[in-house]
């Protein structure tokens, strides 16, 4: 056998972190055939780590990228479908508002033409009150007294449903208020009402479910300076949640348990600070696990069925609340206890 010693030069290499594999290289030198320069050797060793530190920035330099581009394609997809959204509600405000101003001014001309018809009618009874049977009869078959009592008010019901129709258009029209670059003042409980309104038929008793009730405990909130049109998209998200969550209740209970323990979403505003208010949404749902609520702002993470969910909504409502308006959104919740969603910000932007 060969006597001759040969030096052998160890090197150990480490894979990707999370693979969690070790890998032993071994290299050997023929000392003789070529001489071992142990600088030569740290030389290349200090090009490979430096390669590798390099080729890593790069990895994380294109991570960060794809995941801002993930984010503007998230914001972007988003507002251009509540931008539709919104220009489809706007339209229906302005074709609804149109016909309903008519008959809010027919109604109240009509409710002076009637009152002078009743009072020339009751002068007629002063002066003729014994007419003949042919009247007599006819009075008696149109209730003539009940047409007195009775058509004033119904005017006055006719004008109150007009009255609630404009009302209505008005806060279409809040709602679908296109943002402009800068922010505005804007009353929040006019956005967080005119969401509820967007929202009211997905309220509504069904076949499933009793009617979801809301519990509205509103604060002495002040104007504040914001985009008006982006919060009540987070309003419109977290809300959307809590009805597709009590709608998800209702396929496994019955009627009857639902009777017995009413579904409520509550909503609450106050000033908590000098400079900052706070939004609470609650519901008395299912809760949510604690590993749940670790990724529920996640982008595109949904806990709802396939084709039901598609894991944007809150992610973009958090980035309304930090990113645009410099505030926080955070989740409380307990399994069986519900879950209560926070929306702080801030009353006037600090530059």
């Amino acid at each position: 056998p060969c006597t001759e010693h040969i030096p052998i030069i160890f090197m150990t290499a480490l894979a990707e972190v999370e693979h969690k594999v070790k890998a032993l290289d071994l290299g050997a030198v023929d000392y003789i055939a070529k001489p071992f320069h142990e600088k030569e050797v740290l030389a290349r060793v200090r090009i490979h780590l430096q390669l590798h530190a390099l080729t890593q920035n790069l990895a994380d330099q294109v991570a960060q990228k794809t995941a801002e581009l993930q984010a503007s394609q998230l914001q972007l997809i988003q507002s251009e479908k509540m931008s539709t959204l919104g220009n489809l509600v706007a339209g229906v405000a302005h074709e609804i508002n149109n016909p309903i101003c008519f008959l809010n001014g027919s109604i109240n001309n009509g409710k002076e033409y009637v009152k002078d018809l009743l009072g020339h009618l009751a002068l007629y009874q002063q002066h003729h009150p014994n007419p003949n049977a042919l009247i007599q009869e006819n009075a008696k078959k149109i209730d003539l007294d009940f047409l007195n009592q009775d058509l004033p008010k119904l005017l006055d019901s006719m004008q109150g449903a007009t009255d609630r129709i404009l009302s209505i258009s008005t806060s279409l029209r809040t709602f679908s208020r296109a943002d402009t670059e800068y922010k505005v003042i804007a009353d929040l409980h006019e956005g967080i009402d005119s969401t509820l309104l967007i929202l009211k038929y997905r309220l509504k008793a069904n076949e499933h479910r009793p009617e979801i009730v809301i519990i509205k405990d509103y604060g002495n909130l002040p104007l504040i300076e914001c985009f008006p049109g982006q919060l009540n998209q987070v309003f419109m998200n977290v809300l959307a949640n809590a009805i597709d969550m009590f709608d998800e209740m209702a396929q496994q209970s019955t009627f009857e348990e639902l009777e017995s323990k009413p579904q409520v979403i509550t909503l609450q505003t106050a000033q908590i600070e000098q400079n900052t208010i706070a939004i609470r949404i609650g519901d008395n749902g299912k809760g949510m696990s604690e590993s749940i609520q670790a990724k529920i702002f996640d982008h595109l993470f949904t806990t709802k069925g396939v084709g039901k969910g598609t894991g944007l909504g809150l992610a973009i409502a958090r980035q309304i609340v930090v990113e645009k308006h410099s505030g926080s959104l955070e989740v409380k919740s307990e399994i069986g206890q519900g879950s209560e969603f926070c929306i702080q910000l801030p009353i006037c932007m600090k530059y």
